[in-house]
């Protein structure tokens, strides 16, 4: 092996630790001196290592964090149209619970050798994970986006929804409909949608109510899982402590809270109004229609593979972040707050 490194070294031009930093996948190589490296594996006849093979010209991974959640496949959708119509064929793969992890899925793709990869919700948008996974894979040389969830810390394109701004267009309306007791159902608050949710949450109800920070984030906002069952476990904690209006980080989370509302006796939107976010598949008819969010996904997919493609021909986008504005969509599940909010109706006279 010590003599194979000095070859390689000696008809790259640098040094044998830089020989092996290529090798075995580590960062801190600049991009001219790895390709140099892999130029004078070719040239001596040695098989380069699987990852470091050359990138297939027709295949692009996508790794989402489930399927379940009706936004994750309609941006799939859009995603694998946009790559079949500039001639590349999609692999998605699914992160399942007890299943693959994101690295192992990552791995599987560069060993089939992906001409690149596009992460929505992955491990990026967690600020407590080790973010040293993305350069270990930029170091091999395979281009890749990041969707949903920004780090400082990952030299990458991101492509993310204003999660700040859509928290705004939601306290706006429903304080237009008279709500001030307004309360935000989200996920856990280690990712960064979720950050930036309660940022523009809180930022939103100070200016319209004179709120402090503290009271939003201890009284108005309880954190749960992005599924039906944490819309309604946070809705119903929500609903303890008297709001009248809740704001759901997703449409899942929606469609629990309305169901939360309907165990107690209640009525949605003449007792509480709910709002979701995404603007999912079949929301506009539910019962009743949802009100919600609506995240830009065709512009946030096709954005993610032209930035994509433009890392495969040797263009690099800008390591940054490009923020699409969400919208609201108004149906019929808020309405103006009821004058007596729920729990608190005088008793009917007696007679």
């Amino acid at each position: 092996m010590t003599a194979r490194l000095a070859d390689i070294a000696a008809q790259a031009g640098v040094s044998e630790a830089t020989v092996s930093r290529v090798l075995n996948g580590r960062p801190g190589v600049a991009a001219a001196t790895r390709q140099s490296v892999l130029a004078a594996l070719d040239v001596l006849g040695y098989e380069r290592p699987v990852r470091l093979r050359r990138r297939s010209a027709g295949l692009v991974g996508l790794i989402t964090p489930e399927l379940e959640n009706p936004i994750f496949p309609a941006l799939a959708q859009v995603i694998g149209q946009a790559l079949t119509r500039q001639g590349y064929t999609p692999v998605l793969a699914t992160q399942t619970p007890g299943g693959s992890t994101e690295d192992e899925l990552t791995e599987m793709l560069v060993d089939r050798g992906v001409a690149g990869i596009i992460f929505v919700s992955g491990l990026h948008a967690d600020t407590t994970a080790d973010t040293e996974r993305y350069e270990r894979l930029r170091a091999q040389g395979v281009p890749f986006v990041l969707v949903d969830g920004f780090s400082p810390a990952v030299r990458a394109p991101f492509i993310s929804p204003d999660d700040r701004a859509a928290m705004r267009l939601a306290v706006t309306h429903l304080s237009s409909l008279g709500h001030t007791r307004i309360g935000l159902a989200l996920g856990p608050r280690r990712f960064v949608p979720v950050q930036r949710k309660i940022e523009g949450f809180t930022r939103t109800m100070r200016e319209r109510f004179q709120l402090s920070p503290d009271t939003v984030e201890t009284d108005l906002v309880e954190h749960s899982l992005y599924t039906l069952e944490g819309g309604q476990a946070a809705t119903s904690a929500l609903l303890d402590r008297g709001c009248t209006a809740v704001v759901c980080a997703s449409d899942m989370m929606a469609l629990g809270a309305v169901r939360a509302v309907r165990d107690r006796g209640l009525e949605v939107p003449d007792d509480v109004s709910v709002v979701g976010f995404d603007d999912s598949v079949l929301i506009a008819f539910t019962d009743p229609p949802l009100t919600t969010i609506r995240k830009p996904v065709p512009a946030m997919g096709q954005a993610a593979v032209r930035t994509l493609l433009e890392e495969i021909g040797g263009t690099p986008a800008p390591h940054s972040e490009f923020v699409f504005m969400p919208e609201l969509v108004v149906r019929g599940s808020t309405a103006m707050c009821p004058e007596h909010p729920p729990g608190s109706r005088p008793e009917a006279p007696r007679t």
